[in-house]
């Protein structure tokens, strides 16, 4: 496998380069910038000598068109400029930026604030839920892989769903995210003083992936019902902990809405339901492609509360766009994504 990532300076492209390296199909990896050409990629990132002292090379059609895969971990708006134009090589590309993901280009320029891409493009676009879209990603030319709160959310709450345990209306999620969902530029939000001791709400019923967390809702669980969805930034670096409070359904127990999980996801290695925890935290999915899930009813209310823990850059970026490209190209889905998680 030839493989090549563009925006391999940020926090998503480094930890594509890190699980990439330790991928046996991949056997080159190439480096592009729009600003740093020629630029030593190991000058800038010192953890990087010896393994990857090689120049950024320019976006070029030419050098993409020989590769099997690109990925793109580049800021919202650069991938649907550039991508349309690449779709008719025999490149497949993995876009983590989010601007295939929605379908409606109406949608995408309300909350994303920017020009969408071509409609033949985001037609052509396969939404990358790895769990619950294999199908369509092993024939897929173009992967829009999730967001990271949306794949935590997703994961935790489609099944309950889409067997009915649980009512989509009235439903409320609180998810917390490390800094580093915010990306590498700095800025008032994520300076140190602003971020250290603090722990802030942000974008209130104005962030970009309600409507991705409803479209998924629709396709995968027939559910066309508005969320409440708030988003929390926490003084730590890695980790989403997505809290979903939702009231279940008549004559249900807390008994079936763990085994409805277990037997969803009982072939997927990456997606592990834990049942009894004294607590239930990020630290346990540090630095992995896992994602753990935990299910209480309160039998006072008649809610259930649904957690789930992602890695943001790894289950939530990188490692979900590598799975990607497992299933794309027919390898076994762990290959390269079994890392032990780092729990301290």
């Amino acid at each position: 496998m030839k493989v090549g990532i563009i925006g391999a300076t940020g926090y998503g492209g480094l930890e594509l380069i890190r699980l990439l390296h330790n991928h046996n199909e991949v056997e080159k990896i190439k480096l592009f910038t729009s600003s740093d050409e020629g630029a030593i990629f190991s000058q800038k990132f010192g953890h990087l000598k010896k393994l990857y002292d090689q120049p950024l090379e320019k976006i070029d059609e030419d050098t993409l068109a020989e590769l099997d895969v690109v990925f793109t971990s580049t800021p919202s708006g650069v991938s649907s400029k550039l991508l349309p134009p690449q779709l008719n090589s025999s490149t497949k590309f993995i876009d983590l930026s989010g601007d295939f993901r929605l379908k409606n280009l109406e949608d995408y320029e309300k909350w994303y604030k920017k020009e969408s891409a071509p409609s033949d493009a985001v037609e052509q676009s396969v939404y990358g839920l790895s769990e619950w879209n294999k199908e369509a990603i092993q024939d897929a030319k173009l992967i829009a892989n999730p967001g990271c709160y949306p794949t935590a959310v997703l994961l935790s709450l489609l099944p309950l769903l889409k067997e009915d345990l649980i009512y989509a209306n009235g439903l409320v999620i609180d998810a917390k995210s490390g800094i580093s969902g915010a990306g590498n530029k700095p800025s008032m939000m994520t300076h140190f003083s602003e971020t250290n001791e603090n722990t802030a709400i942000y974008k209130i019923h104005e962030h970009q992936h309600i409507p991705e967390i409803e479209q998924a809702m629709k396709m995968f669980a027939n559910s066309d019902t508005p969320i409440t969805f708030t988003t929390t930034l926490v003084p730590m670096t890695r980790g989403i902990l997505a809290t979903s409070y939702a009231q279940i359904t008549p004559c249900t127990t807390e008994e079936q809405l763990y085994y409805c999980l277990v037997k969803q996801y009982q072939s997927n290695p990456f997606v592990r339901i834990i049942k009894e925890t004294a607590k239930f935290g990020t630290n346990q999915v540090y630095g992995s492609n896992f994602c753990d899930i935990h299910v209480k009813v309160d039998s006072r209310t008649g809610r259930a509360t649904i957690i789930a823990v992602i890695d943001n850059l790894v289950k939530g970026a990188a490692g979900q766009a590598i799975q990607n490209m497992n299933i794309q190209f027919g390898f076994d889905e762990t290959t390269g994504l079994m890392q032990v998680p780092l729990y301290i």
